[in-house]
């Protein structure tokens, strides 16, 4: 059976990818099967393909068409259900949820699920990618992305998870850019407030290196 887990973060743009790219090497490297899905990316290019989703095509070691790592691929960088709305699509869990399904059926042994910006980001009028999490049944990994107000993002999102009946299985400091005033200490914060293991400390890395990376993770924990 294989382990599934959906990838979230404290906002947009803290490091989601950076951290699933980073797990995904360090599961490889312990030689298990990895794959991810992201079902709804938007900022696509003229081709339909999303940078965030080649990433993780490229860091995962089963072999996937494009189509079936990124299903969803909205052009306009903008917020999903906008983006959506602009080209005629509706964005429903139900439909989300079949096909990360599909590639759960691939054979991986470990699948990550990386949602869009952050927990509570909606995909219509009633329905938000926090939906999609419960309809997988997946425990969650929280990227923290380490900047200035990220104790208070990281608690409320952990709060949201859990009122949500999901389970963090763990979470990751991302530094996205110039490392924070008070790093260590932020860090150890979250270390005491937050209801899981920290899985690992990822700092900024230019160019990003997604085999480096995987040597600040420790995934024993999710295994």
């Amino acid at each position: 059976m294989s382990r599934r887990y959906f990838v979230t973060g404290t906002d947009t743009e803290v490091g989601k990818t950076a951290v699933s790219c980073a797990l995904l090497h360090a599961a490889g490297a312990l030689g298990l099967r990895t794959a991810a899905v992201k079902p709804v990316a938007a900022g696509c290019d003229a081709q339909g393909h999303n940078e965030d989703a080649l990433a993780l095509q490229a860091a995962m070691n089963m072999s996937l068409p494009y189509e079936q790592v990124n299903p969803v691929a909205l052009q306009p960088a903008i917020a999903p259900h906008i983006a959506a709305a602009r080209v005629g699509k509706r964005l429903q869990v139900e439909r989300l949820a079949g096909l990360c399904r599909g590639v759960f059926a691939s054979g991986a042994e470990l699948v990550l699920v990386e949602g869009a910006g952050g927990w509570r980001v909606p995909l219509g009028p009633r329905e938000t990618l926090a939906d999609l999490a419960v309809a997988l049944g997946s425990d969650v990994i929280l990227v923290v992305g380490m900047r200035l107000g990220c104790i208070n993002h990281a608690l409320l999102t952990a709060e949201a998870i859990r009122a949500d009946g999901l389970r963090l299985a763990g979470w990751v400091a991302n530094q996205p850019g110039e490392r924070m005033s008070c790093h260590e200490e932020n860090v150890d914060t979250l270390r005491q407030l937050l209801p899981a293991p920290l899985l690992g400390e990822l700092p900024h890395l230019s160019p990003f290196d997604p085999e480096v990376a995987a040597q600040h993770v420790d995934i024993k924990v999710l295994l």
